[in-house]
């Protein structure tokens, strides 16, 4: 099976400094999911450039890396369209209440592998928070205490060790693991 990765940024982007961007570098198949307006998070509209991109993919499935308010839209992507999902890599998600997100569009169990990574002390998603989504999403949670966002204010740049992180993630399932996982989920 062909997959790809694709770079789910947040609220204004990754800027160059951040993991994100970094990670980018070290994968010269990973695709950055580009939005038109990168300052006005809407759920609906940056959800649709996600499969948009998804489905231009000439690969069968994608891996989502995703941050912040990108995780949302990653979800969102994942529960409408699991078939063309390999996996999501969630950092540092974003409150959907602060956005004034319908939460019902985000309540499902995901029928994929994710792995949320988190922290104690991330100003955008309070720790008991993440917990919840976790369950809910059926993900991995992953916490790396008190760090902040995940980002470059709270001193995340090039980030190495999430980047072997999420490549001991990917590794965790064959391809047959996926068409199982797929198939058994659906």
């Amino acid at each position: 099976m062909r997959t790809t990765t694709l770079i789910v940024a947040g609220l204004h982007g990754s800027e160059p400094a951040h993991w994100q961007s970094w990670w980018q570098t070290q994968d010269s198949t990973a695709i950055r999911v580009q939005q038109d307006d990168w300052h006005n998070p809407q759920l609906d509209v940056w959800t649709e450039r996600l499969k948009e991109t998804i489905l231009a993919t000439d690969t069968d499935k994608v891996w989502l890396v995703a941050h912040s308010f990108g995780c949302l839209v990653s979800v969102r992507a994942a529960l409408d369209m699991p078939e063309r999902i390999a996996g999501l890599f969630l950092v540092a998600p974003a409150d959907p209440e602060r956005f004034a997100v319908n939460l019902t569009v985000l309540t499902e169990q995901l029928s994929v592998p994710s792995l949320l990574v988190a922290s104690n002390t991330d100003p955008y998603l309070r720790f008991d928070k993440a917990k919840m989504w976790g369950r809910i999403w059926d993900s991995q949670l992953i916490n790396l205490d008190d760090v902040g966002h995940i980002n470059v204010a709270s001193g995340f740049g090039a980030w190495p060790k999430g980047f072997k992180l999420f490549n001991y993630f990917k590794s965790q399932f064959s391809d047959a693991e996926l068409n199982d996982y797929w198939r058994l989920s659906a």
